[in-house]
């Protein structure tokens, strides 16, 4: 499949072939059909946001789910979902008092630019690649956790849909959460 590969900073990333495995537990395998570019790239390739290379970019997409594990229960292959960069336990104090955003369970974790249980899917001749926000989904294909996906409906347009996962999560969820 091909993505976009972050090898140094204030470099160019590249479109690249490389490899992606089926998805494990708790994990789905999305399709990304349109998608937009964050600002937290660009943070990225010109150093703002120091993170180890080499890993495949995000940006905010609206995929549609091809393969799900065996334990995942809230969608299915054909589903349409919006991807999210901050996953939620959905069990801490944080999420069962209304913010999932400052979940320390599984929110953190992405920050270690792997999967939840600390492996990466993503591999180019051999050499693993991380997950930039456990999304990565500046590509073809992305495995992302059950938890940093919600089901949308078959008829919200692919590029409003593109739009939520990053956008509007930090833009408007820093209007009502900050401002």
């Amino acid at each position: 499949m091909k993505a976009a590969v972050y090898y140094e900073q204030n470099a160019p990333q590249r479109i690249e072939e490389i490899q992606i495995d089926r998805p494990k537990q708790g994990a789905v395998l999305v399709e990304i059909e349109s998608g937009g570019v964050c600002h937290s790239d660009l943070l990225v390739i010109n150093g703002n946001l120091p993170l180890h290379p080499p890993q495949r970019s995000w940006a905010m997409r609206a995929p549609g789910v091809e393969e799900i594990s065996n334990d995942v229960t809230s969608v299915q292959p054909g589903d349409h979902v919006i991807l999210s960069w901050r996953p939620s336990c959905r069990r801490c104090g944080y999420y069962v008092t209304g913010r999932p955003q400052l979940c320390q369970t599984e929110g953190m974790e992405f920050m270690t630019r792997f999967l939840l249980d600390g492996t990466s899917c993503l591999h180019k001749n051999g050499t693993e690649l991380r997950h930039f926000t456990g999304v990565s989904s500046f590509a073809e294909y992305a495995v992302v956790p059950e938890s940093g996906i919600v089901k949308i409906r078959s008829d919200v347009p692919v590029e409003a849909a593109a739009l939520v996962g990053g956008g509007v999560m930090t833009g408007v969820g820093t209007a009502i959460n900050t401002a």
